[in-house]
């Protein structure tokens, strides 16, 4: 049995929210490292739009609405 089969089949006795933590922290370990400058960014940009939405200045629209869209304009 190889190492990765062997990783599996001890993983699989974890309980579910082990597993998934697991799978999250494996994932995320292949992802490119992102500058604190960035994660600043991006955290001030999410609290503007919450911030405009919260006040009413920003419309939301329902995942199917947008995803209907997408559909519609690329024609899958």
């Amino acid at each position: 049995m190889s190492s990765v089969d062997e990783l599996l089949w001890e993983a699989n006795k974890l309980p579910q929210d082990q597993r998934l933590t697991l799978a999250h922290r494996l994932l995320a370990s292949g992802e490119p490292s992102v500058s604190e400058d960035v994660e600043r960014a991006w955290d001030l940009l999410i609290r503007e739009r919450i911030e405009r939405y919260d006040q009413g200045k920003a419309a939301s629209r329902s995942a199917g609405r947008v995803f209907a869209e997408v559909d519609r304009r690329f024609g899958s």
